[in-house]
């Protein structure tokens, strides 16, 4: 129990450095990359979305349609910068529509799920051909969701695991250089990204540089989840794409 001095770590044995692990909070919620890019999309089931919508609210591209109230326009649409402010100057208050992980969260803690799958079993009987293959894909994910206990709008975090220090290990080599796993750099992008777009909040920051700061932290929360699942990886020095937390879970396949 006792603390260094110099550093504020606390003297106990190598082993913890296996075992204990810390964490990042994020300044805005993020999604994750495995539940909206893997095939078939997992948001995009439950919300009923296409993978592409989902896209374009989340990093920022299109306005979605959380909370209509009077406004002639339905839930989950998609709107343009224009046609969002139309929109809010016209209906105010009660019209709500966002965009980022933030407005996916809601629209995910929105779903009612036992509703849903009812909805869902009562389409089956009449539905035939793509609409059916869609319809029972959804059944399957919102009875897995139903049965788990899991909430959907868990698919958006908050907070970002950080491993173990000696499962990503920094190594110095003679010369005084050091070698260093790449899930570091990755964490690295994370954590800056993440106190810049804190700084931006407490300098009360324009909005337009805050949606793009957490657009930022999206995609750097994306290559440290799987770098090169949407867009160009993220490389490191010589060109080489930096290895992810799925990459290090994938295994030798085939040989």
């Amino acid at each position: 129990g006792i603390v260094c001095d110099r550093c504020g770590v606390e003297v106990t044995s190598a082993k913890v450095r296996r075992e204990r692990m810390g964490h990042i909070e994020l300044a805005a919620p993020v999604t994750h990359i495995w539940y909206f890019k893997g095939i078939p999309s997992r948001m995009g089931l439950v919300l009923d979305m296409s993978p592409r919508s989902l896209e374009e609210v989340i990093y920022f591209a299109s306005y979605v349609v959380v909370d209509p109230g009077d406004a002639p326009v339905e839930k989950k649409k998609l709107l343009t910068e224009r046609e969002y402010r139309d929109l809010k100057k016209e209906y105010g208050a009660n019209f709500k529509a966002g965009m980022g992980a933030e407005a996916i969260k809601e629209l995910l803690a929105d779903v009612d799920l036992a509703g849903e799958a009812a909805a869902l079993k009562a389409e089956l009987q009449e539905a035939t051909g793509q609409k059916r293959v869609r319809a029972v894909r959804r059944l399957d994910i919102i009875e897995a969701f139903l049965q788990s206990d899991n909430k959907p709008e868990w698919m958006v975090m908050d907070v970002i695991p950080v491993i173990p220090p000696d499962l990503r290990p920094m190594v110095q080599l003679e010369g005084g250089r050091f070698a260093t796993s790449d899930l570091n750099d990755l964490y690295r992008r994370v954590i800056n990204r993440n106190n810049r777009l804190k700084r931006l909040f407490d300098l009360h920051a324009p909005g337009i540089i805050v949606q793009n700061e957490k657009r930022m932290l999206q995609e750097a929360v994306d290559a440290l989840m799987d770098n090169g699942r949407r867009g160009r990886p993220v490389a490191g020095p010589g060109n080489r794409p930096l290895k992810s937390l799925s990459h290090m879970l994938k295994g030798k396949q085939g040989r």
